[in-house]
């Protein structure tokens, strides 16, 4: 498990992350969701060690990153791919981080041929292609096997066949009950891949919740009908006291409706229906309403409509009748309101994939 507690950084006076308090559960896939610049990188960094907060702390199984002895063991990490000595074959660049954390030799060709690198293990990594390179940080993260894994951008230059393979492998690493955390921009990806979420926004918590109920939450669920009859069913759906309004393409839709009820209604009074379809958002569309406040670096012009979707009602009127803690959704989730802070420190350079030495993906 991974726990942060009033989890703070500062690099002068930019505020990158601001009292994030969460933890990471084993047992399942944890989402690590925010725009850019929201302080996903630095909260992970700081994990890892690699940055020392200005405030709060954050334990891995109850203890500090370097209190662990031999770190590559108890937590593997992907933070950047191509962190790595150029000049060094990937079997040799693996074996450096087995030799330094106790790991016996023989791991090092079981994780290449995992990952699919077997045949080029002999190769130095400066002609690796991203994603080769990205298969060589999964690996290096894989090399201890580790209760406690960190990915950052995982599918990043992996093709269709690698996505799905790297999708698997962290499914199957918490299904063992390891702590599988993942930060990503593909909202795509993450929906297929991880049970629960962690979203924050200018370095503070937006929601600490369920896959399921963040989507519910943050988005508007309908039922949508088509018939050839539209005025007779909605004058139905009407004396039964259920609003139906007119939708794109001559449907009538039905804001959380009952599509049991609704389909019944319309066999009842013998209207033929085309469609009776629930719809809901995707989990890009929830995140884009809840984190629209949050956005620093704004793009003009590439949007629908040019303006960016306002949060749901639920999100915008609640947060003063809200307590400080946040809101509990139905599966023990917070979700809480969008609140300024500031972004990471342009300053800081990447630092090393692993964050257990210079030779780290």
């Amino acid at each position: 498990m991974i726990e942060l507690e009033g989890l703070t950084k500062r690099y002068g006076d930019k505020l990158a992350v601001d009292g994030l308090t969460f933890a990471v559960r084993p047992g399942v896939v944890t989402g690590f969701l925010g725009p850019n610049g929201a302080g996903k990188s630095t909260t992970m960094r700081m994990m890892l060690g690699l940055d020392r907060p200005t405030a709060g702390n954050v334990r891995i199984d109850g203890r500090h990153y370097a209190e662990l002895r031999d770190p590559l063991t108890y937590v593997g990490a992907l933070l950047e791919a191509k962190s790595m000595h150029g000049g060094r074959s990937a079997y040799n660049h693996l074996l450096c981080l087995a030799q330094s954390n106790g790991i016996p030799r023989s791991r090092v060709g079981e994780v290449l041929d995992t990952v699919g690198l077997g045949q080029v293990a002999g190769k130095r990594t400066k002609g690796f292609s991203l994603g080769m390179g990205q298969r060589l940080g999964i690996a290096s993260a894989l090399l201890g096997d580790p209760r406690v894994l960190l990915f950052d951008e995982p599918v990043n230059g992996l093709d269709p066949e690698g996505i799905h393979w790297i999708r698997n492998v962290m499914k199957r690493l918490a299904d063992e009950g390891r702590t599988v955390f993942v930060s990503s921009h593909l909202m795509s990806e993450m929906a297929l891949t991880a049970g629960h979420l962690v979203v924050i926004g200018q370095g503070r918590l937006l929601a600490d919740t369920s896959m399921a109920t963040f989507i519910a939450e943050n988005s508007r669920t309908c039922v949508r009908l088509r018939s050839p009859e539209p005025e007779r069913l909605a004058d139905v759906l009407h004396a039964e006291g259920i609003a139906a309004v007119p939708a794109a393409g001559g449907a009538l839709e039905v804001d959380d409706g009952d599509p049991v009820r609704i389909g019944e209604l319309a066999a009842g009074h013998r209207i033929v229906l085309h469609e009776l379809s629930p719809q809901q958002a995707s989990l890009e569309e929830a995140f884009m309403r809840l984190t629209a406040a949050s956005v620093e670096y704004h793009a003009h012009g590439g949007q629908e409509g040019g303006t960016t979707a306002p949060a749901p009602a639920a999100v915008r009127s609640s947060a003063a009748e809200r307590e400080p803690g946040g809101r509990r959704g139905p599966e023990g989730g917070r979700v809480l309101r969008g609140q300024r802070g500031r972004r990471d420190d342009p300053r800081r350079g990447p630092g090393p994939g692993h964050g257990h030495n210079g030779e780290g993906a």
